[in-house]
Formats: C-alpha cells, sequence, structure tokens
C-alpha cells in the first residue's frame, strides 16, 4: 500500500515539469529544486510506514498542484531587461503576479520600454513574489537609470508597494489590478498609480477604492473600462476572473499607454498626475 503515495510523490513532479515544461525551465530554479526535493522523498517514502508515505504524498503533492504556473501564450522570448531605444527617461522593477510565467508580461512592457523606459522583469522564486528579496541589486546593475519605479499585477503589486514602503530610494509606483496591504499614504514623494480593469473578478474596483487611504492623496486611479484580471498579461483566461466587455488587445493598448503616462510623471515629478477622485 506504501508504494502508491510513495510513486505519486515521484510521479506528480514529472508529470507537472512535462505540463509547465516552459515556464518552470524559463523561471526562477527554486521551482525546479522543489520538484526534485518532492521526487527525492518519494523515493525514499517507498521505506517509510505506510501512514508516513500518505501524509508526505498529501503534504507534498498538493502545494505543487497549487504551484503550478499559468504559462505565457506565445512567449516572445526569456529576456527579463526590456531596453529603450535611446537613454531610458525612467527605470521600472515589475513583479509578476502570482502563479504566473514571467514571460506573459514581456510583450505589455516591452511596448512600454520602447517609448523610452527599461524594464527590468523579476523572476520570483516560485512564482509568488512575496518569496523574492528586494531589487536593489538589479538597479544598481543600470546606473543610466536616473529614477526608478517599482510595480507589479495582483501580488507582484504587493510586493511592489512593500519595496516602495522600505526603500526611499524609490520613487515612483505602478499597480496592475492591485493594492497594497501597509499604508503608504505618509509617502509623499512617491508618484504611484492604480491601474486597474472594471470587470476584474480578483482585484475589484471595490477592492481599489478601498485601498485609496493606504496610498498617497495624490495617487492617479485609472480604471480600463471593461478589462479583467488576465488582461493585464498574457496566459489565457484565469479561472473565478470576470467577464470582459472588451477585447485583450483594446485593454491591454489603454493598459500599455497608461503605464508609459504613470513613468512619465515619475520622470517628471513637478509635473506629476493630479489627484483622482
Amino acid at each position: 500500500m506504501r508504494r502508491v503515495p510513495a510513486a505519486l510523490c515521484v510521479l506528480a513532479p514529472v508529470v507537472l515539469l512535462v505540463l509547465g515544461w516552459g515556464p518552470l525551465v524559463h523561471g526562477h530554479p527554486a521551482h525546479l529544486v522543489l520538484l526534485g526535493v518532492v521526487v527525492l522523498v518519494g523515493i525514499a517514502a517507498f521505506r517509510a510506514p505506510t501512514w508516513l508515505a500518505v501524509v508526505l504524498a498529501v503534504v507534498l503533492i498538493a502545494p505543487l498542484v497549487y504551484l503550478q504556473p499559468f504559462g505565457a501564450t506565445d512567449p516572445p522570448g526569456d529576456e527579463t531587461v526590456l531596453r529603450p531605444p535611446g537613454e531610458p527617461k525612467a527605470g521600472l522593477v515589475f513583479h509578476p503576479g502570482a502563479r504566473v510565467d514571467y514571460r506573459a508580461y514581456l510583450k505589455l512592457l516591452d511596448r512600454v520600454a520602447q517609448q523610452g523606459f527599461l524594464v527590468v522583469v523579476v523572476k520570483e522564486p516560485l512564482d509568488i513574489a512575496l518569496l523574492g528579496s528586494d531589487t536593489a541589486d538589479l538597479r544598481a546593475e543600470h546606473p543610466d537609470v536616473p529614477v526608478w519605479a517599482v510595480g507589479g499585477h495582483s501580488l507582484g503589486g504587493v510586493a511592489a508597494a512593500q519595496e516602495a514602503l522600505s526603500d526611499n530610494g524609490i520613487r515612483g509606483l505602478v499597480l496592475w489590478a492591485s493594492y497594497p496591504v501597509d499604508d503608504l499614504s505618509g509617502r509623499r514623494d512617491l508618484t504611484a498609480w492604480s491601474i486597474h480593469g472594471e470587470k476584474d473578478g480578483f482585484t475589484t474596483p471595490q477592492d481599489v477604492a478601498d485601498s485609496k487611504k493606504l496610498l498617497p492623496a495624490d495617487t492617479r486611479f485609472e480604471q480600463v473600462p471593461g478589462a479583467v484580471h488576465a488582461f493585464f498579461g498574457d496566459y489565457g483566461d484565469q479561472p473565478g476572473d470576470g467577464e470582459p466587455t472588451v477585447s485583450r488587445a483594446e485593454a491591454q493598448e489603454r493598459i500599455v499607454a497608461l503605464t508609459a503616462e504613470a513613468l512619465t510623471a515619475v520622470a517628471t515629478p513637478s509635473r506629476g498626475p493630479s489627484p483622482s477622485r
């Protein structure tokens, strides 16, 4: 009997690796390490008591299935640094959403970069932004960038907001379908923009409205009409999301334009965004 749960611990990581080959191989190595560890535990479980083998199978396999990432649809490459045509006006460190292949954001963010901004996309451990460290080292690799913003989608935006709170050298915050959990209202030198979808089933317009008290008073709030949570990346539909009333292409055109406008405001704070009521 113990052979069944032990075999599951060995086979499940292999199946998940095959199914998620692209995002797992191109992503942070922590995911591959975790899969390998579970395989080794499964091999050891062949000699364990039956009850222990069952417990290990449940405890280890369930998180693996949950952490399986949403793969990028038609990824354009695997670059994490997107460069503008000339000297960058500002830089953006971008944290992907939870369990989303970072490559799902490259097409959108490259369109932002082409408007004069250097964009660094973070490979998060297990595709969970809150498990990563601060990005000071990443920013230090680009001394030609005059001013930096951080941003992110969904949980990635939460991580970006935490970083903005702890690092006064960050001058901009760009939230995509996200909101902070910490109070940044005292960061008067922070240019913050919240870009969200009207039909988002996860970060709802009410969630965004409730977050206003946690952001600087002059934060710009922009709603993308008809957009849902998954429109902020290219990884297909997301179960539990809202029903869009606009095409993905139309929504993303607006997201790119607003993000470029936000970074322009970071680069020229004297002409920054006016409060949105």
